[in-house]
């Protein structure tokens, strides 16, 4: 039961996908460009991380321990950017559900992958049988969607 509000909030946020992907999609339609909305939203989010992060008081990184990060690292936002705007591209061309039942898929079997390795910083969890079922589930749950 420990693990119960984490699962709610994993909820939560899963349910502000489409919400998310349907107003960027109307900020669109106010701009020329999806790659312009996703722009914009990045902004906005980027502002209120900001405010957090100096309402919280957080110790900023030295110039120094940046330049110490692995390139590789810095490539979160490049997918986030990414997904945003793959997002305001697809919601109106697929519909919410469509488009997040595919998108689940996908994050379902890269994330059964992460976890089978351990990868990125996930602790392993083998690909078993019951998880694998759970992902050609899903993805017959999203075809589902898309047919019906």
């Amino acid at each position: 039961m420990e693990k119960l509000p984490l699962l709610v909030l994993a909820v939560a946020a899963g349910a502000l996908i489409p919400v998310q992907a349907g107003v960027n999609v109307l900020l669109r339609g106010r701009l020329s460009d999806p790659a312009q909305a996703a722009f914009v939203s990045f902004l906005v989010g980027t502002l209120c991380l900001l405010g957090w992060c100096l309402a919280q008081r957080l110790t900023w990184p030295s110039p120094g321990d940046l330049a110490r990060t692995p390139p590789w690292l810095w490539i979160g936002g490049a997918l986030g950017a990414f997904f945003v705007a793959t997002t305001i591209y697809l919601g109106p061309r697929l519909g919410a559900a469509t488009m997040t039942a595919f998108m689940l898929a996908g994050q379902l079997v890269a994330s059964v992958l992460l976890d089978h390795h351990g990868l990125l910083g996930f602790p392993e969890h083998a690909a078993s049988p019951a998880r694998i079922a759970g992902v050609v589930l899903l993805g017959l749950g999203a075809w589902m969607i898309k047919s019906f």
